[in-house]
Order: C-alpha cells, then sequence, then structure tokens
C-alpha cells in the first residue's frame, strides 16, 4: 500500500478512502456519497486489487458519464503501477482503436461511458458473462444527463455480477430499481450545511450590462490562488476569454463544442498552473479532477440550486476553504434558491495586478501509445533540455500526446536546446502549446 501511495504522490488515504478500504471485499452492494474532489476514485480503484483474481478477462466494469472522468480513471490506475490492465472506451475516439485494444491488450478493467460500453457489447468486443463487479461512476450525473437507459442495458447484459457500487457527489433519495441493488452498505460523507461556512460569499455588482470590466477589475483583485469562471454558454465563454486575451490576461477556455485535444490543453494548462483562469461553462463544474481551486466566480447566473451547488464545489474540496464571487448587473437578482448570505466585495483600482503564471505548458506529440512514459520525457527533458528539477513542472501524459509543464524563464533556451535531438530514439514535435 505505502508503494502505490507513493506512486500516487498521496502520503495518506483520507477518512473516507480508510474507511472505504476498510470494508475490504466481504461486500455485495455499496454507495458512497462524498463530493467532488474528495478521492472517490481511488477509494474504489483501490479495493479492486485485491478482487481482481484472472488476467486477461475484464471481470470490473466502470461506468462513467464523460470522457474526461473515464481518462482521470485510467490515469490514476495506471499510476497505480500493478499486476493488472486497464482499458477506456468513449465517444469521440476511434471505435476500431478500442477494439483492437480490449482484445489485444486483454484488459482486467474496463472504463467507459455508457453509449460507447453498448456500441462494445454489440460487437462482441469483451465478454459481458467474465464480470463480477459493477461501479457506476459520478451515478447521480449520469441519471442527470439521460443516461438511465443506456446503463439499464448495460447491466441486463452483465449476468453474474457479484458486486455493486454506486457513487455520488449528492445524497440520493432513491436507488432506482434497474440497478440490482438491495439493502446496499451506505457511506454518507457529504457535508452537512454547517459545513458551507468554508465557503465565503461575495457579491459585485456591475455599472455595466456587460460584466467584462468588472470581471477583469476582479481577476486582477486576486492576490493568489487559481479561479473558474463560469459562463452559462459555449459562445460567452468563447466571447470572454477572447476579450480577455486582448487584455492580455493569460486564460484558457473549456466547453463541450471544442475538439477534445483543445479541451484536454486547457486543463492541462489549468491544472499545471500554466493558467490561472478557466473560463467554463457548467461541463467544468463536476467529474473532472482539478484541485487547489480557491475562487469561483459566477459570471453568469446559476439557472437552478444544483448547478449552483455543483459550482461552488469546484473549491473548498474536502476540508478546504474557498471564495465565491456573484457578479450582478442592474438587470439582475440574486435568484430565489440562493440562500447564502452574500457580503458586498469592492475592487479598488490600485489593486488590480493580473499575475503571470510561473510556467508555460510544453506540446511533445507522443503519448503513452507511442510507448512512451513519464520517465522518458523526464529524463529527456533533464538532459537534452538541461533543465533542473525545480524547473520542470507536472507532466499530463495522453494516450497520442503529452502536455509538460516548465518554468517560463526556460521555455526559450529549452525550445533551442531539443530541436533536434530525439526521444526515444524517434524526432517529434515540441513545441510551446498555443
Amino acid at each position: 500500500m505505502k508503494t502505490i501511495l507513493k506512486q500516487l504522490g498521496i502520503d495518506s488515504l483520507n477518512e473516507m478512502q480508510q474507511k472505504v478500504l476498510s470494508l475490504g471485499i466481504n461486500f455485495k452492494d455499496l454507495i458512497l456519497h462524498s463530493p467532488t474532489g474528495s478521492g472517490k476514485t481511488l477509494a474504489y480503484l483501490l479495493p479492486l486489487l485485491s478482487i481482481l483474481k484472472n488476467k486477461g478477462e475484464v471481470q470490473v466494469l466502470i461506468v462513467v458519464p464523460t470522457r474526461e472522468l473515464a481518462l482521470q480513471v485510467e490515469g490514476v490506475f495506471n499510476q497505480m503501477q500493478s499486476e493488472w490492465k486497464i482499458a477506456s472506451c468513449y465517444g469521440g475516439h476511434a471505435v476500431d482503436i478500442e477494439v483492437s485494444s480490449i482484445q489485444n491488450r486483454k484488459p482486467e478493467v474496463l472504463i467507459g461511458t455508457p453509449g460507447r460500453i453498448l456500441d462494445h457489447l454489440s460487437r462482441d468486443s469483451f465478454n459481458p458473462n467474465t464480470i463480477e463487479t459493477l461501479i457506476i461512476d459520478e451515478f447521480d450525473k449520469a441519471l442527470e444527463l439521460g443516461f438511465q437507459d443506456e446503463m439499464e442495458r448495460i447491466i441486463v447484459q452483465l449476468n453474474n455480477l457479484t458486486k455493486r457500487i454506486l457513487l455520488s457527489a449528492t445524497r440520493m433519495d432513491s436507488i432506482p430499481s434497474f440497478t440490482g441493488i438491495i439493502n446496499p452498505i451506505v457511506l454518507d460523507f457529504v457535508p452537512s450545511k454547517s459545513s458551507t461556512t468554508r465557503l465565503k460569499y461575495n457579491l459585485i455588482y456591475s455599472e455595466e450590462i456587460d460584466k467584462i470590466d468588472t470581471l477583469y477589475n476582479l481577476l486582477g483583485s486576486l492576490s493568489d490562488g487559481s479561479s473558474i469562471v463560469f459562463c452559462n454558454h459555449r459562445e460567452s465563454v468563447e466571447r470572454v476569454s477572447e476579450l480577455l486575451d486582448k487584455r492580455n490576461v493569460i486564460n484558457v477556455a473549456y466547453h463541450g463544442g471544442q475538439e477534445q485535444l483543445i479541451r484536454e490543453r486547457s486543463l492541462a494548462k489549468f491544472r499545471n498552473g500554466s493558467s490561472l483562469i478557466l473560463i467554463a461553462t457548467d461541463l467544468a463544474s463536476r467529474g473532472l479532477d482539478i484541485s487547489d481551486v480557491q475562487h469561483i466566480i459566477h459570471y453568469h447566473l446559476p439557472l437552478d440550486r444544483d448547478t449552483f451547488i455543483h459550482r461552488n464545489g469546484r473549491t473548498a474540496r474536502w476540508e478546504g476553504k474557498g471564495d465565491v464571487y456573484m457578479i450582478l448587473n442592474e438587470r439582475e437578482s440574486i435568484p430565489e434558491f440562493i440562500t447564502e448570505d452574500f457580503t458586498p466585495y469592492s475592487i479598488k483600482n490600485d489593486e488590480v495586478i493580473h499575475r503571470t503564471p510561473g510556467w508555460v505548458t510544453l506540446y511533445i506529440g507522443r503519448g503513452s501509445k507511442n510507448n512512451i512514459s513519464k520517465g522518458d520525457i523526464a529524463g529527456f527533458l533533464y538532459k537534452q533540455g538541461q533543465l533542473k528539477r525545480d524547473e520542470l513542472g507536472v507532466i499530463d501524459l495522453q494516450d497520442f500526446c503529452t502536455f509538460v509543464a516548465v518554468r517560463r524563464n526556460k521555455v526559450n533556451e529549452l525550445l533551442h536546446l531539443v530541436q533536434n535531438e530525439k526521444i526515444k530514439g524517434t524526432k517529434t514535435i515540441i513545441e510551446e502549446a498555443k
């Protein structure tokens, strides 16, 4: 266990993770309620190492509502460096490549989105009769997104299930019968209402109907931490991001209309500190592994109570604290479903100073599917790029590319040093990720 935690860069498990692990494998059905960011992924992955037994057979099926969550779970599992294999499948990814990966790699764990899993079941990509454990992560969101029919069609084909695990960021009043869950163990780690005191709610009035000037000043007044700015529409995300770009405010945009590589690049930059500001739709409010967010900014008013809660849930994660900002123009007022107490927030002009991140993200045109590892990337940048340990940040290894954080003051020199060099004998694209 200590070895696995070290590989994950974790000193110890939190209370929730310890509780799940203490159950061992001697349970039939489990429901875990725990907030986003509390470590649910690791909580259910660790026990799998004791459940898996037959090499080359899919024994565990993990159903997730989004591609991003599938990649997150796969990444954590691979970091554990166990003897077992995992494969993922999701929309927007070539089906033929997935079929080949499943049939050739013969993973013991399969993770995917509902529609794509059904696709593979229709293609006989794997044998559903060898699956004994079903895990549905972000079950509440899966229902919210309308995946009930797909999940039901999946479960009815799993004839030999012995364990069912449902995970949710919010409490569920009832469990749909199609899950097959009866008399489950229920672990509830959703904070009580009193824990919302970890959040500070701030109200900012915009003199203009267009709030961009107010947002610009607000972002410039925040002296520490990263910020997520929530907009209600994709077009608004793009507009706000472009307007901040024109004012030389470094930021990244994130919404469902972007190509996958663009979304991955945005998340990589935000996670590794190359951008301290993420402009996003509510796609970013759930199911993403984004830690250490200090500020949540409601540029547009949330449409309902759940949206408000899930946006705010990106900060003050677990036992941390965070700040929530609501920007209102003269035509707006706080919706009735928001009952929290807001404190007026004022910005002094001489306090508006926009920070430049200390990191820059590089794009490397090779990934894990090209038989390359994080160690290969790090070794190359240390040797050929002449980087020191503290000049290399987060390495985000994707299937066919890698995003790497490098100190801003070293980027130009580094790119010059590696322009004609090869990684594991192969020349590849190495450039700043724009």
